[in-house]
């Protein structure tokens, strides 16, 4: 009687815990798929081919022109193989990979040879020199718009200065000369100047606020404002940002209504001061995506990587969990993950792989790419065409998204983005 008893009541507290581990087993379901999922998984569902080709092409981009850059440091613009070496992380070369086997593929930009003791040495081509020439004077007619963005940047800071060693992971971005810290900084007194703080570490600080300049370049495409507004004020905006989804991307209509939403939202202009908006509020994300969204626009490519970023967040008032924001707004941005490193990308500035309005420094860089023999992988991307699976995954992982605040306790994804940053950041503070 006595055990008969307890197994009735074992039974049920069996259902009742039941009831309980399927609801766990629900919620740590819906988990698995959001926030949980490392970055990698995520951005790998939402591949688009397009610019997955103009990520390789801009990475082969980087490839030479950071081996350029490497001889043209040089005494006599030449250097030892073996002291190339030391460079293998910046140009993504493991071993056994030979240095001289990446060089000798672009025979029109590099030349091998022999010194008398038998040391191999590499040099750069006439017609290379020749491009390092054409550079500089494409990057001293850039000089005033440059000066424009960095001032720009300050100018959306929370303290209105920013250090030099961070600006400077921007300095291809933005098209600045390899002289940035050494000399360019000071030829813009008017603008901005170095000062030295607390911590031993050099800002530029904005020495004058251009009310010109705190308009977005949304504002000047959408409402046809200009510079010539000398007495605008920055405040709150309600301007929708262009959307570019793929072409097969077939079921964003689950969220047309999520969008318009979105899209009709106010949010505070990125040159406002934003210190008393909250974390984690709606309006401080579309804020963020506003920062975000002038920050591309400033850049050569209208694409950023990804972990340079995170190194402003505190300055700019930009979430925690950067990556997630973005990953949520496909139809403005695209992120590419290609190994360690993440490249965020405009997907209004792109038509396919191509930039729709490429500048000056753009141009050269292709004609560069256009001498290199140097190709890369050719890897075949999966995107949603490949499989129903990927594209519903995809829309999951967007649609509960969609619901979710920026305090959310699990911290794992930016935990796999963040140990990328401190090894990217040491990596760029040696080749910047």
């Amino acid at each position: 009687m006595f055990m008969a008893v307890r197994i009735a009541n074992s039974s049920k507290a069996l259902v009742s815990n039941g009831n309980r581990f399927v609801d766990l087993w629900s919620w740590l379901q819906i988990r698995s798929m959001t926030s949980s999922k490392r970055v990698q998984d995520r951005s790998r569902l939402k591949r688009v081919q397009a610019l997955e080709i103009a990520t390789e092409k801009w990475k082969v981009a980087y490839k030479v022109l950071f081996l350029i850059e490497t001889l043209k440091q040089e005494p006599e613009m030449i250097i030892p193989v073996r002291n190339l070496e030391q460079y293998r992380r910046q140009i993504n070369l493991p071993k056994p990979h030979k240095i001289t086997d990446f060089i000798r593929k672009s025979p029109k930009l590099f030349e091998l040879y022999k010194d008398q003791r038998g040391i191999l040495w590499c040099g750069m081509t006439k017609q290379a020199e020749d491009l390092m020439e054409e550079e500089e004077t494409i990057i001293e007619q850039h000089a005033d718009k440059a000066a424009e963005y960095v001032t720009r940047f300050l100018m959306m800071s929370v303290n209105k200065r920013l250090p030099v060693d961070k600006i400077a992971h921007f300095r291809r971005d933005f098209g600045l000369p390899i002289d940035f810290r050494a000399k360019w900084v000071n030829d813009y007194p008017e603008l901005f100047k170095l000062v030295k703080c607390e911590d031993e570490r050099e800002y530029l600080e904005l020495v004058s606020w251009n009310p010109a300049w705190a308009i977005t370049e949304l504002e000047k495409k959408l409402m046809g404002v200009t510079e010539s507004t000398a007495t605008h004020t920055p405040g709150l905006l309600s301007l929708p940002f262009p959307l570019k989804f793929p072409s097969n991307y077939k079921k964003m209509y689950r969220y047309g209504g999520k969008i318009d939403h979105f899209q009709k939202r106010s949010y505070l202009s990125p040159y406002a001061d934003a210190r008393e908006l909250k974390a984690g509020s709606l309006e401080f994300d579309k804020r963020a995506i506003a920062v975000m969204h002038e920050l591309l626009n400033f850049t050569m490519e209208k694409r950023l990587v990804t972990d340079h970023l995170t190194h402003f967040r505190r300055e700019l008032v930009m979430p925690q969990k950067l990556m997630r924001l973005l990953l949520k707004h496909i139809g403005i941005f695209y992120v590419s993950e290609r190994g360690k490193r993440f490249s965020v990308f405009l997907t209004e500035a792109y038509e396919g792989p191509e930039l729709i309005d490429k500048c000056p420094l753009v141009l050269w860089k292709e004609k560069v790419l256009s001498l290199a023999g140097y190709r890369g992988k050719r890897k075949r991307i999966k995107t949603f065409d490949d499989t129903s699976e990927m594209e519903d995954n995809s829309l999951a992982l967007a649609e509960y998204d969609s619901e979710q605040d920026m305090e959310d306790t699990d911290n794992s994804e930016e935990a796999a983005l963040d140990a990328n940053t401190i090894e990217m950041e040491t990596r760029d503070l040696v080749s910047g």
